[in-house]
């Protein structure tokens, strides 16, 4: 086991761009200030889409130029392609992130292109980045389980994993976008893609959508995995996939960890509070067990 793990909070974007409710720029703003208080080194702030698919972030320049950005952590943003890239840096980000699937058929119905089109459209974001030094990170989708294909084969996900990292992604996040993954599946997906990309450059991305997200990370972490993506209060889910509930709850991550001894360096109990704020602002319960049981303790 390793002595401490690094979360990647995907709430202010993963999250809310999947939620019915709109908050407003402020609110964003002061969740990820929040954030910012809790501990946490990496938190991804909006998207850089069009706001015609992604109404939820119409307002991220406004949002990533509010922000009191701490020294120390990072605030990457998603951007689709040369365009965002360009908005992005245009509002002062250091640090981007990309996104395929390992699906055909999902890429098909998400972004209306093929793995390889799709990874053409980064090609520029990837060059424009190595000469302005910012980071990349890479998302590699339905890892576990395509809500139109079904089975995805590990060697799609291998495939497409260590292409985005031989084109300069420095860590590639693994999702089971629909939350299907059990963990035997969850470790020997990990397992064929460390063979290929540095076990140093893989993070995972558990959606919770049948209870396994913690079971899953558990046997990731278990293999040798140091970093996971989770959203505060379990926000999001998958507009493409029939029941798929959010992300795995940050606060739920947190405390599974410090039950294993490992060091996140996260203030559990305001990240707790923060939990709670938020799912106020949405207008619906928590999706983090922890808040909930303390709710009720």
């Amino acid at each position: 086991m390793i002595d401490s793990l690094r979360i990647v909070e995907v709430g202010p974007r993963d999250g809310l761009q999947n939620e019915k409710t709109l908050i407003a720029a402020a609110d964003k703003i002061a969740l990820i200030d929040r954030l910012s208080e809790t501990g946490l080194r990496s938190i991804e702030a909006t998207s850089f889409v069009s706001p015609k698919w992604v109404p939820q972030l119409a307002d991220a320049a406004e949002v990533f130029a509010g922000i009191a950005r701490k020294p120390g952590i990072r605030y990457p943003v998603l951007v689709p392609n040369e365009q965002g890239y360009e908005r992005a840096r245009a509002v002062g980000a250091t640090e981007v992130a990309i996104f395929t699937a390992a699906s055909e058929a999902f890429n098909r119905k998400n972004i209306n292109a093929s793995i390889d089109e799709s990874i053409e459209r980064f090609l520029p974001v990837l060059e424009r980045a190595k000469i302005d030094g910012v980071k990349v990170r890479g998302y590699v989708s339905t890892v576990l389980g395509c809500p139109y294909q079904g089975e995805v084969p590990i060697t799609d996900v291998v495939r497409v994993a260590k292409r985005l990292h031989d084109l300069g992604c420095y860590e590639i996040s693994l999702g089971d976008t629909i939350g299907v993954g059990t963990p035997a599946k969850a470790r020997a997906m990990l397992h064929a893609v460390a063979a290929e990309v540095p076990m140093s450059a893989l993070a995972v991305h558990f959606h919770d959508t049948y209870g396994q997200a913690l079971a899953n990370i558990l046997s990731c972490i278990e293999e040798g995995v140091r970093v996971v993506d989770s959203a505060v209060s379990g926000t999001g889910g998958c507009p493409y996939a029939k029941g798929a509930s959010g992300n795995v709850a940050s606060e739920d991550v947190v405390y599974m960890l410090e039950g294993l001894g490992l060091s996140t360096g996260v203030d559990l109990d305001r990240l707790v509070d923060t939990g709670r704020w938020l799912s106020g602002l949405l207008g619906h319960a928590t999706g983090s067990k922890v808040t909930r049981a303390r709710s009720e303790a």
